[in-house]
């Protein structure tokens, strides 16, 4: 720390610590202040101007060193200088010492900070940078935090002080003039009688609507900004249109039904989307027979003779349809229909704020929902026009079974695709640019499905980055650079499977022209409602992320479809604390909440509770006694932080934890419900109980020891039972 810091530091400690010291702090409440009121107002009269001048100095010390008070001095002023004079007083004074207390937080803390969160600051910085001034001004208008946070945060941003005073000084005039409104009704009052008067009871009304009143006043001047240029019809078709059938789309519409709203929802595809479709129902169908392929395998193990499975790949593929098929009607335009949902097939597009035209003709409505989902991600390699890439979307229109599968990416997709294909017979290789498959999990976890993998025969390229793709003497090849040595490696293939992430589906509908914004990763921006720009145009899923499953796709749908139906009431913000997950691998790995890997790195203290599935009977009479259950809790309490379990079944396990997080409930409400024995669901318990001996009061322990031992009627205590 330089000089010029330590310097203006030592100072600002000194008159804090002086603040508390001589307990100035007894001189700023409510109390202290109106038995003096007849002197204070005595000195006003015979110096109006050195007054007023003393108050403003002082008053910008308090705000501007963050001191206890300022709400105090606020009715005071109202008090003392009346409406007019005392609202001028602390409007710029109050503006002026939360400037101060920004520029100070900025010269102290900004270094400090950017150079230990560089990163993370970077984005805030050009948020702030696009939006600053309508972000202060929403929170000194509503204020979210205290105003002393609200200066301290700021100052750690490069929002201009120019920018910063003259925000402050409108934003924070409504709340000044109402409490120096109810100071100058105080100010009034000779006896308690008075506390009842009129204009009192007013000025404390005022006090509490004003938050509510400024919400709903920046709310309007946001929607008349947003929406100028754009003509709202005078009346609504409908109340809501849902664009896209998939999960979110189609529970987004249930919703609306369900509270009787008229409501639309528009599909240019299939039904179902992708889950239904090209992603989890088909990928846990082939998983299935890849299960039983393997478990063949394993005959001998389970008393039978070796037996080697005859797969009939294109049979296998059939199957998945048929699955597909079975579960069609829960997402069909029949079964919505019959909900009272007006199903549309056609492409949709928005063309203003509240219409949108779908097969020619202009539907309004009140509130619409985007659940366009999300592609597969092929990326532009060199020379891949020599291939046809397979991805999740048509893969499953194989009926010849490839010999030699290449299978670019190490995440969820590809590494339930890459087993399932090895063990329906397939040669596979697995190729991965980071040094582990499943980078988000736990790097024990990793190991645990990569020796899966491995065990399988899947040939895992790790540190391998896909370079181009070439024809070497009639056959397929991708060269890779192998990042460990920067050598080339040729991979021949007789197909090729895309399983690197997805893309969101922004384009086609309208999102361009009415300039909806995008994130850094190409999803559609919402707010903490799941609103765009516009209030009323909501989006869910995929589309807009953070986290593309279809449970949360689900979990989203009911916030956009409440707030979409019933915003102009009241709006949920979409929680997002207890998200769990599941990779269909064998081992399957699941989890909720924090990792060990996500508290290291966020520096989150936290106590590992792990127990070994491989020590659990019925994992044990099934031939699974494989796996772990690793608990995060809060250091010294049974509050679960995060769950990782990997092993069989580990994506059902994980159910018991997400309910105990989102419901609060803690590690000693586990292992007090029973669970049935014999069942995996066993090792929920193990593991809490382990959580518990480690936990285990050993002081009060010896001391029970000891009552026994007298109860049992010895002399002497039994030192085996009570050493330490």
């Amino acid at each position: 720390m330089n000089t010029r810091k330590l310097v203006l530091l030592t100072l600002i400690a000194l008159l804090i610590a002086g603040f508390f010291a001589f307990d100035l702090g007894q001189y700023l409440n409510l109390a202290a202040l109106k038995e003096q009121q007849g002197a204070l107002n005595q000195r006003v009269a015979e110096g109006p101007m050195l007054a007023a001048g003393l108050f403003f100095v002082l008053y910008v010390l308090v705000t501007g060193l963050s001191l206890p008070g300022a709400a105090i001095m606020t009715l005071v002023a109202g008090a003392l200088f009346g409406l007019l004079g005392g609202t001028v007083l602390v409007s710029f004074a109050s503006t002026l010492g939360a400037t101060l207390a920004m520029l100070i937080s900025r010269f102290l803390l900004r270094d400090w900070v950017e150079a230990r969160f560089g990163q993370r600051l970077a984005s805030f910085d050009q948020g702030i940078e696009r939006e600053g001034a309508a972000f202060l001004f929403a929170l000194r208008l509503v204020p979210v935090f205290p105003f002393f946070l609200i200066n301290l945060g700021m100052g750690l941003t490069r929002l201009p002080a120019r920018t910063y005073w003259w925000v402050s000084q409108i934003g924070m005039l409504p709340g000044t003039l109402v409490y120096v409104n109810a100071g100058r009704e105080l100010g009034q009052l000779d006896s308690l009688a008075g506390i009842l008067s009129p204009g009192l009871l007013g000025a404390f009304v005022l006090l509490g609507v004003l938050p509510l009143v400024s919400r709903k006043l920046l709310e309007l001047v946001k929607a008349r900004k947003v929406y100028a240029g754009w003509v709202k019809p005078k009346a609504f078709d409908r109340n809501m249109i849902v664009i896209g059938a998939g999960s979110g789309g189609l529970v987004s519409a249930y919703i609306a039904a369900a509270v009787k709203a008229k409501v639309t929802l528009i599909e240019k595809h299939q039904m179902g989307g992708d889950c239904l479709n090209t992603g989890c129902v088909p990928s846990k169908a082939l998983i299935r027979s890849a299960k039983l392929a393997h478990e063949m395998g394993k005959a001998e193990q389970l008393g039978f003779r070796a037996v080697k499975p005859e797969v009939d790949f294109a049979a296998v593929m059939q199957r998945v349809q048929r699955v597909v098929a079975a579960i069609e009607p829960h997402d069909s335009v029949e079964r919505y229909s019959g909900l009272g949902v007006e199903v549309l097939q056609g492409e949709a597009k928005i063309t203003s704020p509240w219409t949108v035209e779908v097969n020619g003709q202009t539907l309004s409505t009140r509130a619409i929902v985007i659940a366009t989902g999300a592609r597969p991600l092929v990326p532009k390699i060199a020379g891949i026009e020599l291939v046809t890439p397979l991805t999740s979307d048509n893969v499953w229109d194989l009926r010849e079974q490839p010999q030699r599968l290449l299978v670019l990416g190490g995440g969820p997709i590809g590494c339930e695709l890459a087993q399932a294909f090895q063990r329906l017979g397939s040669s596979v290789t697995q190729v991965e640019m980071t040094e582990r498959l499943l980078i988000r999990e736990d790097p024990e976890a990793s190991q645990a499905v990569m020796a899966s993998l491995r065990q399988d025969g899947v040939d895992l390229c790790l540190q391998h980055k896909a370079v181009r793709f070439e024809i070497i003497e009639g056959q397929q090849h991708l060269v890779c650079l192998n990042l460990a040595d920067d050598s080339e490696v040729a991979i021949a293939f007789d197909q090729v499977l895309f399983a690197l992430g997805r893309v969101a589906n922004v384009k086609g509908f309208g999102a361009e022209q009415l300039q909806l914004a995008l994130r850094s990763n190409g999803t559609l921006e919402v707010d903490e409602y799941l609103a765009t720009r516009f209030p009323n145009i909501f989006a869910v899923g995929d589309v807009t992320g953070p986290y593309q499953f279809t449970h949360t796709s689900s979990h989203q749908a009911w916030y956009a479809a409440v707030n979409g139906l019933f915003g102009g009431f009241k709006r949920f913000k979409v929680d997002y604390r207890v998200i769990p997950w599941a990779t269909f691998t064998d081992p399957e790995v699941a989890r909720v909440g924090l990792n060990e890997q996500d508290a290291r790195a966020q520096g989150i203290a936290c106590e590992v509770t792990r127990f070994g599935i491989d020590d659990l009977d019925r994992a044990i009479a099934d031939d699974a006694a494989s796996g772990y259950i690793k608990l995060l809790t809060v250091p010294g309490k049974d509050r679960i932080l995060g769950v990782t379990i990997v092993g069989e079944h580990a994506g059902d396990l994980i159910a018991e934890y997400v309910a105990a997080m989102k419901h609060g409930h803690g590690l000693n409400k586990v292992l007090g419900t029973i669970h049935i024995y014999p069942t995996l669901a066993e090792a929920n318990k193990a593991v809490a109980g382990e959580w518990k001996r480690a936990h285990a009061p050993q002081t009060v322990l010896r001391w029970v020891a000891r009552f026994h031992q007298w109860r049992r009627g010895g002399k002497q205590a039994d030192q085996a039972v009570v050493a330490e």
